[in-house]
């Protein structure tokens, strides 16, 4: 993480990518156990915690100046942990992790060229005085 306000949103690009990582793991393990008896799908909440830190007055540039880093990390949770598909207590539903899996891995493709376009900006302004 880079320490200034400055680079704020490099730095919120760089948690929601890390966000996005870890979420491909959680998403390929519930692939890898959809045969295994009572396994819980698991995934992660970031978006709702990056909206609240950006939400209230200001310019978008604004908020994220002010964006407390550390309070912006994401949890893993079991979901729908009650929820069973099938009678051995699994409720993995491989089509559903497949399509997750897939826009999963745009956002975090995306995350990286939005970060490699700001640093370009930043190296761009920095050699060209």
């Amino acid at each position: 993480m880079i320490g200034s306000n400055v680079y704020n949103y490099i730095n919120i690009l760089d948690k929601a990518a890390d966000a996005s990582w870890l979420r491909n793991e959680l998403l390929s393990d519930n692939v890898a156990n959809v045969s295994t008896p009572d396994y819980k799908r698991k995934d992660i909440e970031f978006q709702t915690y990056l909206a609240k830190e950006l939400e209230g007055d200001g310019t978008l540039d604004q908020k994220v100046a002010e964006t407390d880093l550390n309070s912006l990390e994401a949890s893993v949770y079991t979901d729908q942990s009650s929820l069973s598909y099938r009678l051995d207590g699994n409720n993995v539903d491989i089509d559903t992790e497949s399509v997750k899996l897939a826009e999963n891995q745009i956002r975090y493709y995306a995350l990286m060229d939005s970060m490699t376009q700001e640093f370009s900006r930043i190296k761009s302004v920095l050699t060209n005085n």
